[in-house]
């Protein structure tokens, strides 16, 4: 009894000795220097050297979700989903360059997450910029697992003019770089872009300041270089510039005048005078003497993607001399080849096994590498700017702004050759970093990484503009143009012949994203005094950087010359991107003799050859090489027919609409590309037959409904239904290429028409087919080039190749 009394009194002490300083923790003044922390959501503190970068990741998961993590102290964690709310998920979403969040996810719906949990209780009143501005436990305080990991699901709507959040980028302080520019010195270079050479100069408060040459090195040229869009810098002519520099102080310091008898400056005199003063010695000179050096030196590794993460010496306030002995910094960089100017001899050559696809932007798209002889992608897993800029500096560009991951720029098709690249930043290409080989159980396309590169400022996007429509996407064409006495006024594009193609280029040069619509008529965007039309006939590949490249009439000729009918586009951030099963085709292709009496339908459909109209119907047959193509979306918008149900097309004989006129061609060519026989494919029925898990079907065909392909939706065309085939009755035995060309009239923009394209090597002795080495690729590139020189009908015969304005 006595023991039991004992332990009972132990038992008091111990829970008192416990409640005591939680107690005490609660009444004791906030300014006591003891005091306890509590689990009370106090504001994050704001991280004093570094904004914070938040992304999405997961599996399985479209671009705009997933499991959120945020970059802090070098490092990336996630976020516990404890007392996780929607306005949680609205901040973190317009952080992320989206309009609002959707919902949220708790329980590490899109798996678990490693490392740090940065934020646990976070509390949000939805109005905040940054997730760091909510109440929380404090960075790296919590109690939780990664089981339970928060994410969100936000709507797929950018806010237009957001700067992508996922960017090494400087914070907002006086001693810190936010931008870095190039001031020519020499005056040619000014009248040229890009500008390759020329004093380094930083933002500084309303202005620019200089950077002391002093210990300079070539390593932070090489960064240097690589924010403004270069691969490569060249070594600079340092004594020609410090002769200049020598050669103006003199000239400062002991003035030589020209004096007539009577004593004054003779004009010669004057006009040497102003020669001095705007020589490139003269204004290195003045910049030294003005102690503009905001930077006293640097010392980058040659690593870094951002002036900002080197170590940096700032020049004090007070200093009379902050750059004593030297000048300012100047750097010469080598432009890719896209970028290059046509008088230099050696063009320098980039990778020719990576390639980036599916984004709407010169220097932008899916990581994609060539092994043998398929291409494929590169898994998310450990992205990081540095392995996308060895990949953005091997293919002509500048170091990386962003390093995206989740699949943003579309998914890719095939192998998933690396997993984990680890490049340090030195490396000529991404094949020379470490990485992981993977299976299919480590990753999917849906981690596909993409990579948004520096790239050199052309000012293209000054010579074009857009009037009168509802939103900054979309409107009537203006394009800057310079008369024969030298004004500059904006004129009109005619809108013959303006298609798809022109649109994508236009967009392009805008920097508006994707092409949705190339706009013949534009009587509805009538809002502009401009009525001139200046340039007409305007033929364009899709993969110009300005309409100046495209090919157009030397002299304007159009047949509707009034403003109504003037060029306009429909941009977008987003676009489709469809791709053929290739290995589907190859596994279900034969020869069918079909009978001529049950080929009417297809007959009025053009789905037969011509020599089929001599036939003696209805006796006979047909000989058909007949396969089932099963066309995959894998872009970031849905495939929707450019017509509307009210102007699709009734066929009584088969029964069914056609949204598209023409959505496939199907050809037999000769090893030398002649077309030995053809078929095509209208769009009877656009739809969702599958889907990927998590991914619900939008279409069906069924009771006049809406036609289109979602996004990680496929449609599958059967072999057994009319017009799936390509009639072969007139071809003789030999090797052919079986070719398919998906929407081939550019009819509905995509992200990338270059996988629109599939070619079978196809063998035929007389009775039977084979088909091997079915591929998607680069080959309808070449084909498009090829039906392009084909028929110059399409053109004035007197165009020029390439007709800059």
């Amino acid at each position: 009894m006595e023991k039991s009394r004992r332990r009972e009194k132990l038992a008091v002490s111990l829970l008192f000795g416990l409640l005591l300083p939680c107690c005490l923790a609660q009444t004791t003044p906030s300014n006591a220097a003891t005091r306890t922390p509590t689990r009370t959501p106090t504001p994050s503190p704001s991280p004093q050297t570094e904004r914070i970068r938040v992304r999405l990741s997961g599996y399985p998961r479209k671009h705009n979700e997933g499991r959120v993590e945020l970059f802090y102290k070098g490092e990336w964690g996630t976020i516990c989903d404890d007392d996780f709310a929607i306005a949680n998920a609205n901040v973190l979403c317009r952080q992320l360059g989206f309009v609002e969040a959707t919902g949220w996810t708790h329980s590490a719906k899109y798996g678990k997450g490693q490392g740090k949990i940065w934020l646990d209780n976070v509390q949000c009143n939805g109005g905040e910029r940054s997730i760091d501005s909510c109440k929380s436990r404090g960075w790296g305080n919590s109690d939780c697992t990664h089981d339970e990991d928060a994410g969100v699901v936000c709507k797929d709507e950018r806010i237009p003019g957001f700067v992508e959040s996922n960017v090494i980028d400087a914070q907002v302080d006086e001693k810190q770089i936010e931008e870095v520019r190039l001031r020519p010195v020499v005056t040619t270079a000014r009248k040229k872009l890009p500008i390759t050479e020329g004093v380094v100069e930083v933002k500084y408060k309303d202005g620019w300041a200089q950077i002391c040459d002093l210990r300079w090195t070539i390593k932070n040229t090489h960064v240097v270089c690589g924010m403004l869009g270069f691969p490569h810098e060249r070594k600079v002519n340092k004594n020609f510039y410090k002769r200049l520099t020598k050669r103006a102080a003199e000239k400062v310091s002991r003035p030589k005048v020209n004096v007539s008898a009577g004593g004054r400056q003779t004009p010669k005199a004057k006009a040497n005078s102003k020669t001095k003063q705007s020589s490139p010695g003269k204004r290195l000179y003045l910049e030294r003497q003005k102690n503009h050096f905001h930077v006293h030196s640097v010392a980058c590794a040659g690593t870094e993607i951002h002036l900002a993460a080197c170590p940096l010496q700032f020049s004090k306030p007070n200093a009379t001399s902050s750059c004593e002995g030297g000048m300012p910094a100047v750097v010469s960089c080598m432009p890719g080849p896209l970028f290059i100017q046509n008088n230099l001899k050696k063009k320098p050559k980039i990778s020719n096994n990576v390639r980036l696809k599916g984004g709407a932007k010169l220097g932008e798209g899916r990581v994609e590498v060539l092994k043998g002889n398929e291409w494929g992608t590169v898994c998310d897993d450990r992205w990081s700017l540095q392995s996308a800029s060895v990949v953005c500096r091997e293919l002509g560009f500048g170091s990386a702004k962003e390093a995206l991951t989740g699949a943003r720029m579309g998914q890719g098709i095939g192998p998933i050759y690396m997993n984990e690249v680890k490049c340090v930043g030195q490396e000529r290409s991404i094949w020379n970093c470490p990485f992981k080989n993977i299976t299919s159980e480590d990753c999917q396309h849906v981690e596909d990484a993409a990579v948004r590169c520096n790239v050199p400022y052309m000012g293209v996007e000054h010579s074009i503009r857009l009037a009168g429509g509802r939103t900054r996407y979309e409107g009537r064409l203006e394009v800057l143009s310079l008369d024969s006495n030298g004004t500059l006024s904006w004129g009109l594009i005619c809108g013959e012949t303006w298609n798809t193609r022109e649109a994508m280029v236009a967009c392009r040069q805008l920097g508006l994203g994707y092409a949705n619509q190339g706009v013949q008529e534009t009587w509805y965007w009538d809002s502009s005094n401009v009525t001139e039309m200046i340039m007409s006939g305007v033929k364009c590949t899709g993969n110009e950087m300005s309409l100046s490249q495209c090919q157009h009439h030397k002299t304007v000729s159009c047949q509707k010359a009034a403003a109504k009918f003037a060029a306009g586009v429909i941009c977008s951030d987003t676009a489709s991107d469809l791709v053929l099963n290739a290995s589907l085709v190859q596994q279900t292709a034969y020869i069918e003799d079909r009978p001529l009496h049950m080929l009417y339908c297809a007959a009025e459909e053009d789905c037969l050859s011509k020599t089929a109209a001599q036939a003696n119907w209805p006796y006979g047959h047909r000989r058909l090489l007949r396969f089932s193509s099963q066309i995959h979306n894998i872009g970031r918008a849905d495939f929707k027919p450019k017509a509307g149900r009210h102007s699709w097309v009734w066929h009584a004989c088969h029964g069914h609409y056609h949204s598209m006129d023409i959505f496939t061609h199907y050809d037999l060519l000769s090893g030398n590309g002649t077309k030995v026989a053809e078929g095509h494919k209208a769009s009877f029925c656009l739809e969702d037959t599958d889907c990927q898990e998590g991914v619900s079907k939008r279409y069906e065909c069924a009771n006049f409904g809406n036609q289109g392909i979602t996004v990680g939706c496929w449609d599958l065309y059967r072999h057994d239904i009319d017009c799936q085939w390509i009639d072969i009755t007139d071809v003789k035995p030999g090797n052919y290429i079986l070719q398919i060309v998906i929407n081939p009239n550019y009819e509905v923009a995509e992200s990338d028409f270059t996988n629109n394209c599939m070619k079978c090597n196809c063998k035929y002795d007389g009775h039977r087919i084979w088909l091997h080495n079915c591929h998607i690729g680069d080959a309808f590139s070449e084909e498009a080039e090829r039906r392009f020189e084909k028929y110059p009908g399409q053109l004035n015969n007197q165009i020029p190749s390439i007709n800059q304005q």
